[in-house]
């Protein structure tokens, strides 16, 4: 396209590359969302159907993504993990932040009717993003640990809240004076004696939230063929010695995946060794 005398504005837009061999991992993350619940009367203290359409368009953005191998969602946020070595987009951070947060968003605005059918969206939703770099395998590892020790108390403290008010008759405001300086004994204890939950019986969504992870699938062994008459043929190039051995062609092989969404511990050693694939260089 053949430039203007206004094309000298393209010389204010600034780079913007995100550091090379870092991690990078992007968090989307719902904006007021505590008045979408109310508005659209998700359950207390965790909606099914909604979290599961977070994991829907979590779940379309790896999908776009290949560079992305391992995504944690809870609530309303969700975390992608890409690959150390990934080169989308140059590495520039406004195109990546931008795409991958306006694909999720859309993703869950246009399966919502698919996950709350009898819930009309009253406006629509929107969602934050952000991209941080950290420089070793163990500050990956230590944010989502981090991530899923947040759901542990965040879930924690809204089921024996929402079991205060639904069940215990408590007003808001009440409830939160009663969990006022609580440890984490004590809910046990009062969800337990007062409405005899026992927390490790709820679901391992609730209380570890959801782990999206991109798993290689092994290529099959190809079959070994031969001709009908029992030999091989082989083709020597023009020019080539023929008791030389003949090149054998490289294939390319596409290593094919798929996206395993697990309801399980990440903090300990056992989640990362069994997948190694997740911190490689």
């Amino acid at each position: 396209m053949a430039g203007s005398k206004f094309a000298y504005v393209k010389n204010f837009e600034l780079p913007d590359p995100l550091l090379p061999g870092t991690f990078m991992v992007l968090r989307v993350d719902g904006h007021a969302f505590h008045r979408l619940s109310e508005e659209h009367n998700f359950t207390k203290p965790n909606d099914e159907r909604a979290l599961q359409l977070m994991d829907h368009a979590a779940r379309d953005v790896m999908n776009e993504f290949k560079d992305i191998v391992l995504a944690f969602g809870e609530s309303d946020e969700f975390s992608f993990l890409f690959r150390k070595s990934t080169t989308l987009y140059n590495r520039r951070q406004a195109k990546i932040l931008t795409t991958v947060t306006s694909i999720f968003t859309s993703s869950y605005v246009y399966n919502w009717p698919k996950y709350l059918p009898n819930t009309p969206l009253k406006y629509p939703p929107s969602f934050d993003g952000r991209i941080v770099l950290y420089p070793s395998a163990k500050d990956v590892r230590n944010y989502f640990s981090w991530r899923q020790a947040d759901t542990h108390i965040n879930n924690l403290y809204n089921t024996v809240f929402w079991a205060l008010v639904l069940q215990g008759g408590e007003t808001t405001t009440q409830a939160h004076a009663t969990l006022r300086g609580t440890v984490s004994s004590t809910k046990h204890e009062m969800m337990f004696s007062r409405f005899g939950i026992n927390y490790t019986d709820i679901s391992p969504r609730y209380r570890k939230g959801s782990i999206l992870v991109r798993m290689e699938i092994p290529p099959e062994p190809e079959a070994d063929v031969e001709p009908a008459s029992g030999k091989i043929s082989e083709v020597i190039e023009s020019g080539a010695d023929p008791t030389s051995k003949p090149k054998t062609a490289k294939k390319n092989v596409k290593i094919r995946t798929f996206i395993e969404l697990l309801h399980c511990d990440l903090i300990g050693d056992e989640f990362w060794e069994a997948r190694p694939h997740l911190l490689s260089e």
